[in-house]
């Protein structure tokens, strides 16, 4: 005579004024409402093991394409508060690994330095994958940051280089001394 649960129903209401919350994707944009990811853009798949050559991946990893604009303003805004939610634990404020807030608690698990040179000669794409995979001490962010937030992120580290005065170099592309000017 005892009714049977269904474990798909909810014996207790939510709590009143409470807010429903599911994961770390959150919408782009005011007014616009998250639903995962984008429809008819395919998310490349890639492991780890794609990462490749650090700094700029293999081929699935190179193959990838920035879909924002960098410099936009919105980006820029997006990728910092994605950044002081998810990375600044580790990265410190300014990309400098030596000034987060881990740094004293751990001292013998220094973060990349985001806004020094080595960091600054990883691809684009490199960096989007680091964020999505993970490596080494540094866990996976995909299924908690968009496609297109990772990117954001992507075009905000940048800017944290730029005020740095590091210097950008796209891993795959060849710096000043390595070429000849075009001379034969």
């Amino acid at each position: 005579d005892s009714r049977s649960f269904d474990p798909y129903e909810h014996p207790m209401p939510p709590a009143e004024g409470s807010v429903a919350f599911a994961a770390g994707n959150f919408p782009t944009a005011d007014g616009v409402v998250n639903l995962g990811q984008p429809e008819g853009v395919a998310i490349p798949y890639f492991t780890q093991f794609d990462l490749g050559i650090p700094g700029v991946g293999g081929a699935a990893i190179q193959g990838l394409v920035n879909p924002t604009d960098p410099s936009s303003e919105g980006s820029l805004e997006r990728g910092e508060e994605l950044y002081l939610r998810f990375c600044v634990v580790c990265h410190g404020p300014d990309g400098v690994g030596a000034n987060a807030y881990i740094a004293d608690k751990h001292p013998l698990l220094p973060a990349y330095n985001l806004s020094g040179e080595q960091v600054s000669s990883y691809s684009d794409q490199y960096i989007y994958a680091m964020i999505r995979v993970g490596r080494g001490l540094m866990p996976e962010y995909g299924g908690r940051i968009t496609h297109f937030d990772r990117w954001h992120i992507v075009n905000y580290v940048r800017q944290l280089q730029v005020q740095a005065g590091t210097r950008i170099i796209e891993a795959d592309s060849p710096s000043p001394e390595d070429t000849d000017g075009g001379a034969e």
